[in-house]
């Protein structure tokens, strides 16, 4: 088997959303990612992930405007949808406008409303730190999505939803006095 390179993946991945999309989500995948989008995926989301899945270029929403916006990329993965921005010190914020920086803020504050969890890399440290952004990246999978576990054939629904339940926490966990009866040690605690 020939080992997948970044950049055949790279390909492979531009070219199934090329196929899918139309309207100006196609005509930007059209004329290829940015230098800050493509050196995300080969610097940072390749070295940290080593798939493409769930991700996607270029994404178009719907904005509070009645108009659309595109996300740099989409995280489509349940039970989150995540919004990655990268952002060039000038673009972003040097040569914007007080309207225009508002805007920004706006739209992020509407994609949360809309359920989207939003991290955003500067372009400075996806070029300078990729080790740094590699983690960030590490860490909100392992968090969020753990090590897939609903897929897993060997557990329980059972064991799932408690393994799950114990990602999410941000706590310890412990069996409580009503494990062993019908009442769950989850929902019970304290009653």
């Amino acid at each position: 088997m020939i080992p997948l390179t970044v950049e055949t993946a790279y390909t492979a991945f531009l070219l199934r959303y090329q196929e899918k999309r139309s309207g100006e989500s196609g005509r930007r995948l059209q004329e290829g990612l940015g230098h800050a989008e493509k050196l995300f995926l080969g610097s940072v989301w390749w070295p940290a992930v080593g798939h493409f899945d769930h991700l996607h270029p270029e994404y178009e929403v719907y904005d509070f405007k009645d108009g659309t916006r595109f996300l740099d990329f989409a995280y489509l993965r349940e039970p989150f949808q995540v919004c990655f921005e990268l952002d060039g010190y000038g673009p972003h914020l040097r040569d914007t406008s007080r309207w225009q920086f508002a805007d920004q803020l706006w739209r992020q504050n509407h994609l949360v409303i809309e359920g989207w969890k939003v991290i955003r890399f500067a372009y400075d440290d996806i070029q300078d730190k990729p080790r740094r952004c590699q983690q960030l990246i590490q860490q909100l999978l392992g968090k969020w999505f753990g090590d897939d576990i609903r897929n897993s054939p060997k557990l329980t629904l059972k064991q799932r939803e408690i393994i799950r339940f114990a990602i999410h926490a941000g706590r310890p966990i412990r069996r409580g006095k009503y494990a062993d009866s019908s009442k769950s040690a989850i929902g019970m605690q304290g009653s």
